[in-house]
């Protein structure tokens, strides 16, 4: 049996049925002994269905007349023949106007910078700090191979902080896909089973610094900043403020590097 760790992408491919029909019951499998993955994947599947049905209406709506290509082309004709510059010109506006008739406003909604990594960490946190069975991927004893792996992935040294003096132990960790690259994603825990999660990723030019600022999405919050283009997010369901002193020593130990 297939014992690949199941990863978000897995959950997303399984909402849109394009998984290949032994990895598609590895999923369900995991769905059935995970009820809280299955809720949000649920939530993916509802969330899809809104999507097109929202959609659906543009889709069937007529192109409007100023962007069918046959009746620029025809009135083209009829004033003087184009240069072939020109006709590579009406094809571009026609492609690009019809792009952006059925992808209008889309991209607004998608957030970037720290709100966008908090956002990732959350998912995170949702999806694998329930895990009982296999929350991360590398375990702790494994640290070595896990630092030199991610490292590997995302091109630069990283180093797993210690929070010990925190009251929390290393768990291990896994690298995770964002819609800005790899991750690194990894898991803690204390005494009392209380799980918080870190994720890094290298940042976009516009947010190579920025300080450590509060977040909060669903179930997950914390803080989430930037430093020399890494940015980190640590989230957990534990109190706000009792993360804001673990956040300022993960920041201590990577400036460290």
């Amino acid at each position: 049996m297939n014992n690949r760790p199941i990863t978000e992408d897995d959950l997303h491919a399984y909402v849109d049925d394009v998984l290949e029909p032994e990895r598609r019951v590895e999923v369900g499998s995991y769905l059935a002994d995970h009820p809280d993955v299955a809720k949000r994947v649920v939530g993916f599947a509802d969330q899809r269905e809104l999507l097109r049905a929202a959609l659906a209406p543009i889709a069937d709506e007529p192109l409007p007349p100023e962007l069918n290509l046959s009746r620029i082309v025809g009135s083209q004709r009829r004033r003087s023949p184009p240069a072939w510059w020109a006709i590579a010109a009406m094809l571009l506006l026609s492609v690009g106007g019809f792009g952006g008739w059925i992808m209008r406003g889309s991209l607004e909604t998608s957030p970037g910078g720290l709100a966008a990594l908090a956002q990732e960490a959350a998912y995170s946190y949702d999806v694998y700090a329930p895990d009982r069975v296999r929350p991360v991927e590398v375990r702790a004893s494994d640290t070595a191979q896990l630092v030199q792996w991610i490292s590997g992935r995302l091109n630069r040294p990283v180093k797993v902080p210690d929070l010990a003096s925190s009251g929390y132990r290393l768990m291990g960790g896994r690298l995770v896909a964002t819609q800005h690259g790899p991750a690194a994603m990894f898991m803690y825990d204390d005494d009392h089973g209380i799980r918080i999660v870190l994720l890094t990723r290298p940042m976009s030019n516009a947010d190579q610094n920025v300080p450590i600022t509060a977040q909060s999405n669903g179930s997950a919050a914390g803080f989430a900043w930037a430093d020399d283009g890494i940015g980190y997010s640590l989230v957990g369901e534990a109190p706000t403020q009792s993360l804001r002193p673990i956040a300022n020593e993960v920041r201590r130990q990577a400036r460290a590097i």
